[in-house]
């Protein structure tokens, strides 16, 4: 399966690529070509059902079955309950989605997940937070 198309805030592209350039020991190559290849829009033009940095979105893993909702946070934020770093491979794979997209992600291990979003149930732009 091919990688679906994703939809980036200027906003969010920028403090990502700022984020990675202090990450320098660890590799984060997925998350780097997720920003290459994204179409990046100004925060004021994001759909509202994108997966932006601070969404609270709802998703499925396709192979268990299992559902989640987490907020997708900066790694100084991560660890509190309902987060999922955008550092984490889960993190990373949901950024850009919007809701029905499903994309193939590899965890951990090597053993790949297939996510789907169900819903983004609160997103920053949509909800007039540009600046968040």
């Amino acid at each position: 399966m091919s990688k679906p198309s994703i939809v980036l805030s200027r906003l969010d592209v920028e403090r990502l690529e700022a984020l990675l350039e202090r990450q320098p020991s660890q590799d984060h190559a997925a998350l780097r070509d997720e920003l290459e290849r994204a179409e990046v829009r100004e925060p004021a033009a994001m759909p509202a059902d994108v997966v932006t940095m601070n969404s609270v979105v709802s998703f499925e893993d396709e192979g268990s079955g299992e559902r989640l909702t987490l907020t997708l946070v900066y790694p100084a934020a991560a660890g509190a309950p309902g987060t999922v770093s955008i550092l984490a491979p889960v993190g990373s794979a949901l950024l850009g989605l919007t809701r029905g997209q499903r994309i193939d992600w590899p965890m951990p291990g090597g053993q790949p997940r297939r996510l789907r979003v169900v819903e983004v149930t609160y997103q920053p732009e949509a909800a007039g937070d540009l600046h968040r």
